[in-house]
């Protein structure tokens, strides 16, 4: 597989400009699947034969969110990226061949990675940052899977995979199967799709699976984090049944809005702001590395007798 990469590498880049990006190759490479699915999908609901959530001003910002993060991973990948992961490549600890004995275990270690990234993005307020955008969307369809942000690399989702190569794994061949981990999700974003057979269910991410992770009932919040399977999950304890209907959204902060920009740094400003209002400094601090709901314990009002003392002491020290 990887001499395969390499060949594809090498047709590729020059129409490129420069080195092949692999993760937005996969999800270019889509584009057009992509979009015959949310043909259907749109057909479907209107038709009435399925239930279609949908709102046409939050499709346009997901597709506004879907432009500003390509763009911004492939800066990302040309100006950081590429050098860090060849370097760590360089000093790997083993040489893994890729092929079809391999490809399955380098595919689970690239999902259990997801797994624990994607975990972590909902319980660190820095990675929320960039997460957030994903979530902010108040409607459920196959265009909602492109509603990402252009902070991703900013806050480090290509440092989880950084082990994966240091063991060994090709940068391309890792970059690759999580194009292919996120190209698999964008068919778990609809609910023209209902249960699929229990076994599925048991093993994969689905599009029932994957509602609940997008909404904000109470029981639903931070469930379900499984990219291709749901596994890890089940293992780690955050699979959550779908029960009731999910209400999409946050639970904090919700922007009302469809400008990209804002959605793509509401919160990090809001971060921003929490960190530089007065307080002790690992208090400030703590909102960069907490969980997005974390706020600081609350100061109490000095009790009038507190007042009174302090102003006996200061009078007795002015005479």
């Amino acid at each position: 597989m990887t001499e395969a990469i390499e060949r594809w590498s090498e047709l590729v880049a020059p129409l490129l400009g420069g080195e092949v990006v692999w993760t937005q190759a996969v999800l270019v490479g889509m584009t057009p699947l992509f979009l015959l699915a949310f043909v259907v999908e749109w057909q479907l609901g209107r038709s009435g034969r399925r239930h279609f959530d949908f709102n046409f001003g939050e499709m346009l910002g997901n597709l506004g969110l879907a432009a500003t993060y390509q763009v911004a991973e492939i800066v990302a990948h040309a100006l950081v990226v590429a050098t860090v992961a060849a370097w760590v490549y360089q000093h790997r600890l083993f040489t893994v061949p890729v092929n079809g004995w391999t490809i399955l275990p380098i595919f689970f270690a690239v999902e259990f990675t997801y797994y624990w990234w994607h975990r972590a993005s909902h319980r660190c307020r820095f990675l929320w940052t960039a997460h957030v955008a994903h979530h902010t969307g108040e409607h459920m369809n196959f265009s909602t899977a492109a509603r990402q942000s252009m902070l991703y690399s900013v806050t480090g989702w290509w440092l989880f995979y950084l082990p994966i190569v240091w063991l060994g794994v090709p940068p391309a061949v890792v970059y690759f199967l999580y194009g292919v981990d996120l190209a698999y999700q964008y068919f778990v974003h609809t609910e023209v799709i209902g249960r699929l057979p229990r076994w599925f269910e048991y093993v994969f991410d689905t599009p029932s699976n994957h509602r609940v992770h997008h909404g904000r009932n109470p029981q639903y919040i931070d469930k379900n984090f499984g990219g291709v399977i749901i596994l890890f999950d089940r293992w780690f304890g955050t699979w959550e049944e779908e029960v009731e209907p999910p209400v999409y959204g946050i639970a904090t902060r919700q922007p009302h809005t469809h400008n990209v920009f804002a959605l793509n740094v509401h919160e990090f400003v809001d971060m921003c702001r929490d960190v530089r209002r007065p307080g002790p400094l690992w208090q400030r601090l703590k909102h960069l590395w907490a969980a997005p709901e974390w706020e600081r314990p609350a100061t109490p009002w000095p009790s009038i007798e507190t007042i009174a003392r302090a102003a006996g002491t200061h009078q007795g020290n002015s005479e």
